[in-house]
């Protein structure tokens, strides 16, 4: 490929993603807020360590050295009509663009050396060969894309408003492989559980979650396939729901964000003292946020990433069944002391 291609990090856990998106913007700012403006952009990557020691001295040798070169290499390497890719984990879709504008500093912003950026479209992490996802969950916040990656990400972009396609998941490495060449084993062991749990089929998620469910002490009643009438789990303290809290579960295993009026759907019928979960896997639109925070009944959304952590929590309480949906093993890995 003629062109570079950088993974720039949309913050931690993907959380300025939608400001990405929207003002056609990546940034970057480890230590940013102290550095300044612009002039510090001229500054040798020997000179960028030395004001990072300075301006954090509680920083370990490796974190500064990491801070430095990344932030050196989003100054002199990334250049004009590059292409950015940065990934939303709620959805699992990669971002794909090209740089469009020079280095900008924008005072009081989380991460404030940015570039603009035009969005030309999206790919499902999903859609991806093991052998590219791999190397994209890389934790670091700004990496050049090899190149056979790059290839693949740009041959299966499409329209940034096109639906998910179906998509069969490829074979992976092993989770060992697969830690052993991270530089986070911790996220990367994370990215991993969340494509288990994303592979699950419909009838298994929402076993899983009853089971998370039960884990929390509840009982449940999964509804059989097709008459569940908006709701697919049931739980209460005495799974009869004479006792409160009385709690509805639907559960959406699709890539389509859900909105507000599905939502709203699932909600008509509740009554004063009932409590509702809403599963989704691929995550819930703004407007779907709003009209959970404003509803009378209370709701819970729970997307891919929330999901994966209520497994975490509850898993030494999951019974077998469940347990075998999603096999997790502990694995003892040293801890570097460069952060």
């Amino acid at each position: 490929m003629s062109k570079a291609m950088w993974m720039v990090r949309a913050g931690r856990g993907g959380e300025l993603i939608e400001r990405y998106r929207e003002q056609g913007r990546v940034g970057l700012g480890q230590g940013g807020e102290a550095l300044g403006s612009l002039a510090y952009t001229q500054l040798s990557k020997v000179d960028l360590q030395a004001h990072l020691r300075q301006k954090f001295p509680a920083w370990k040798p490796g974190k500064v050295i990491n801070a430095a070169g990344q932030l050196y290499r989003f100054f002199t390497e990334v250049a004009e009509g590059d292409g950015v890719v940065t990934y939303d984990p709620e959805t699992r879709e990669y971002l794909l663009g090209t740089v469009a504008g020079p280095m900008e500093y924008m005072d009081g912003e989380q991460l404030p050396y940015t570039r603009k950026v035009t969005w030309l479209g999206k790919v499902s992490r999903d859609a991806l060969s093991a052998a590219a996802r791999n190397p994209l969950g890389s934790t670091l916040t700004l990496f050049r894309v090899p190149d056979e990656v790059a290839t693949e990400l740009t041959a299966g972009r499409t329209a940034l408003d096109a639906p998910p396609p179906a998509v069969t998941a490829a074979a992976a490495p092993s989770a060992v492989e697969v830690l052993a060449e991270a530089d986070d084993p911790t996220e990367r062991a994370l990215e991993l559980l969340d494509d288990r749990i994303n592979g699950l089929d419909w009838d298994e998620l929402q076993e899983l979650v009853a089971g998370i469910l039960r884990a929390m002490g509840y009982k449940t009643r999964v509804s059989p396939k097709g008459a569940d009438r908006g709701v697919d789990i049931f739980a209460s303290p005495d799974g009869l729901g004479l006792q409160a809290p009385r709690i509805f579960v639907e559960v959406k295993h699709r890539q389509q964000t859900m909105g507000a009026p599905e939502l709203r759907s699932f909600l008509g019928g509740r009554k004063d003292g009932d409590r509702c979960l809403y599963v989704s896997t691929g995550g819930f639109t703004k407007d779907a946020r709003y009209e959970a925070d404003r509803s009378n009944i209370p709701l819970t959304l729970v997307d891919l990433p929330l999901l994966r952590d209520l497994v975490l929590d509850n898993y030494e309480r999951l019974d077998e069944a469940t347990r075998r949906l999603v096999p997790l093993t502990r694995i003892y890995w040293p801890i570097a002391d460069e952060d």
